[in-house]
């Protein structure tokens, strides 16, 4: 028997400590490795942590609402290996100073006085939302010891914004219902011998009321459109936008995926879409382009040299969320598939992690799955460039042969490429997406998948 340490994960980039929210398991339970053991609240999301080896819950080192910082130990585990672990009382990664937080309406002071615990997310939420404490003390909760979970917020956000709207609909008065605008002080004109002259009122600029029939629908965005509004906002105030054009054939591309996605469907159980392609496109002309698999810190440029691609991905409620394609580059089309398909389904399932959206160095977004032919995308900061695939469509197009030019049908695209006009000029720019172009035209219909 060997005693080790389970330590707090580090889970996403900026995620430097974890909340305990709840102990799934209890000491002298048997545990699997990989086994969820307990959940932990970060400022981003809550996830479940799978235990890292197989054994016997020794003891609990971190109890519920207490803050751990990433690499601290929080549990000991008896396992049945007979070289026994060090234990440590320190880190097992260099702590960080804790970042000090500041919010209006709902701060850390305010939540460590409360009579009940709340974790970094519900408080998160709370803040975009303009609860304020008081407020959030009447919410019921669900979780252990009447905890407030993410879905109680969420349910209470959507209760409020209901009925903010039925009420606007249905009170908010017209103009001429609106009370009187109080007059302003009338200004005197130097001495009291001047009271004979006729004095002038000041002129006040009232902005006129807004008069709503019943005619309308009023919708609070939610947190997540507000997070979106505002990152768009700030990337079209960071960045000069420049997008460029470029038709591509994709013919061959079109006739082995057709040749493919049935065979690839019973065989591995998967969906095989444009999407992987794209993105085996633009991880080639990355490594030709460098530039554009950069950031930029003040008046240096920041050459990334993992090529960690996002894709956009359309949510049920039509908000957009970007999981990252670690390393793209070094992985083949069937690799890619299973990348892309597995970030989809646990986007659209709300379950993907902290570490999932975090790293990218270059954006692809398929607007081509809605049928839109071209578009102006926005670049995700801090990356540089952004790429949308518009949709495939049959034309007739010139093929220039041996024997000389036919017209022929074709399957063509049209890609569109904005990038930040601070570091990437015209000619890069339009460079690159040429080149993503050229690998798709290009295809080798003799891949294997």
């Amino acid at each position: 028997m060997a005693l080790v340490e389970m330590v707090m994960p580090k889970m996403g980039e900026s995620v430097m400590e974890g909340t305990i929210l709840n102990w799934l398991k209890k000491p002298g339970d048997r545990i699997d490795q990989d086994e969820a053991v307990l959940e932990v609240a970060t400022d981003k999301v809550d996830t479940e942590i799978p235990a890292t080896h197989a054994g016997i819950l020794k003891e609990i080192l971190a109890q519920v609402g207490e803050v751990v910082p990433v690499g601290k130990p929080i549990a000991l585990i008896e396992t049945e290996e007979n070289t026994p672990q060090p234990l440590s009382s320190e880190p097992a990664t260099p702590s960080a100073e804790p970042v000090q937080a500041t919010a209006p309406l709902v701060n850390a002071h305010a939540a460590a006085t409360s009579s009940r615990f709340y974790s970094p997310l519900v408080l998160n939420i709370a803040r975009a939302e303009n609860i304020s404490m008081q407020e959030l003390e009447t919410i019921p909760g669900t979780g252990k010891e009447g905890r407030v979970t993410k879905n109680d917020i969420l349910a209470y956000i959507e209760q409020r914004r209901q009925k903010q709207a039925a009420t606007a609909a249905t009170s908010e008065p017209t103009y001429s219902e609106q009370k009187p605008i109080s007059q302003p002080v009338y200004q005197k004109k130097q001495e009291q011998e001047e009271k004979s002259i006729s004095e002038e009122p000041l002129i006040e600029q009232v902005k006129p009321a807004t008069s709503l029939t019943g005619n309308v629908e009023i919708i609070e965005m939610d947190r997540m459109r507000k997070i979106i509004a505002q990152r768009m906002v700030e990337s079209k105030r960071i960045s000069p936008h420049v997008t460029s054009f470029v038709e591509a054939d994709v013919t061959n591309v079109v006739n082995w995926r057709n040749a493919h996605m049935r065979a690839f469907k019973e065989r591995e159980g998967q969906s095989l879409t444009y999407t992987p392609i794209f993105i085996w496109a633009v991880a080639k002309a990355l490594r030709d382009y460098p530039m554009l698999n950069s950031s930029v810190e003040g008046d240096k440029i920041i050459i990334k040299k993992d090529i960690n691609i996002g894709m956009a991905v359309a949510l049920p409620n039509g908000n957009l969320i970007v999981p990252v394609i670690k390393n793209a580059d070094q992985l083949n089309i069937r690799g890619l598939a299973y990348r892309v398909n597995d970030l989809a389904k646990r986007a659209r399932e709300n379950k993907l992690t902290p570490d999932d959206l975090a790293g990218g160095t270059y954006t692809v977004s398929n607007i081509g799955s809605f049928g839109n032919m071209l578009g102006t995308p926005i670049i995700l900061q801090p990356q540089v460039a952004i790429l949308s695939t518009g949709a495939i469509v049959k034309k007739p197009a010139v093929i220039t042969t041996e024997q000389g030019d036919f017209i022929g049908i074709r399957h063509m695209m049209f890609l569109s490429h904005s990038y930040d006009h601070r570091i990437i000029d015209g000619a890069l720019g339009g460079m690159f997406v040429r080149r993503v172009a050229d690998y798709l035209e290009n295809f080798d219909v003799k891949t294997e998948l």
